[in-house]
């Protein structure tokens, strides 16, 4: 390992393996640093449909693994290791893991964000086979299916009525009896012929051999529990989780400049210090999709780039 790196980006998503691209083929010495797998979010999905320029059957993990590979032919080193503290003040910066101590002239914080889950049994072992956290990536698989959205906030009823596109039928379950979404949203939902409402209920187990096959609905007035299962023609259904979503800026608050846990940044992608960046979901921002996530990660190397000449 180098003493002192030019750029070190902590995590491996598409935004952290674009900025690791740019920044090895400027020669810096580029450390990446990923405590779980490389390519993120995008790990846990099938087709990258919408990706500009995606091969024929390309999946997230696919096309996570090529970007890890043109990033590593640039000359970056990727690492697996958790990340417990940043001292980012000064003209060296230091990340201190697990397993060693790393300093850098500048840093690219590329840690994303993780989708709440429902957090009942079977949403994990169903998430990429019926289970999905975004609309714009997943609801063209359900063409002609039946899909359910869980949640009552202004995500969800955009991707509802996103998936109206492409399903044949979207219930949302909502645990309240009304709407928390935008009343302009809510007018477009119930003017929608293809939306129907669950009120007061939540999901309690998602099941299936495989594939999602059902699940058990819970309403919270009576406690009542009923099981909904899929058409036996369709042989499975969607169910979207857009119950809100974490930033992962744990590490950061306090140090950085940040709006509801995300990390304010310029169209630079430059923090409120200097010599630190971030890109991708992290950030405070509107668009969070893969295609804007490697458009930050490029920017912030460029940007860390000229930083260091400078």
């Amino acid at each position: 390992m180098k003493n002192i790196y030019d750029v070190i980006i902590i995590g491996a998503g598409p935004a952290g393996l674009s900025a690791a691209i740019y920044a090895g083929r400027a020669r810096l010495d580029t450390l990446v640093i990923e405590k779980q797998a490389v390519g993120g979010q995008i790990t846990i999905t099938d087709e990258m449909e919408n990706y500009p320029g995606a091969i024929d059957g390309e999946t997230g993990p696919s096309l996570a693994s090529r970007m890890r590979r043109q990033a590593e032919s640039f000359g970056a080193d990727i690492v697996s290791d958790t990340v417990l503290g940043v001292e980012l003040e000064g003209e060296i910066k230091t990340v201190e893991c697990h397993n060693s101590t790393y300093r850098s002239k500048t840093i690219i914080i590329a840690t994303g964000v993780q989708p709440k889950r429902i957090g009942c049994p079977g949403e994990i072992e169903l998430t990429g086979k019926g289970v999905s956290y975004c609309a714009t990536c997943d609801g063209p698989f359900y063409e002609g299916l039946e899909t359910y959205v869980v949640g009552g906030g202004d995500s969800a009823i955009k991707e509802a009525v996103y998936l109206t596109r492409y399903a044949r039928k979207v219930t949302v379950i909502h645990r309240r009896d009304s709407l928390r979404a935008t009343m302009a949203l809510q007018e477009k939902a119930f003017a929608n012929d293809k939306i129907h409402f669950l009120w007061n209920c939540v999901v309690d187990e998602l099941k299936g051999d495989g594939i999602l096959s059902s699940m058990v609905v819970r309403n919270l007035k009576t406690n009542e529990k009923f099981e909904i299962f899929a058409d036996e023609d369709d042989g499975t259904f969607g169910v979207f989780v857009f119950v809100g979503s974490n930033p992962a800026t744990e590490l950061f608050r306090e140090k950085l400049e940040m709006r509801n846990g995300f990390i304010v940044t310029d169209e630079d992608m430059k923090t409120s210090i200097p010599g630190v960046f971030a890109a991708g979901d992290v950030r405070a921002k509107s668009v969070r999709q893969v295609v804007t996530a490697v458009s930050d990660g490029a920017i912030a190397a460029l940007q860390a780039e000229q930083y260091i000449e400078g």
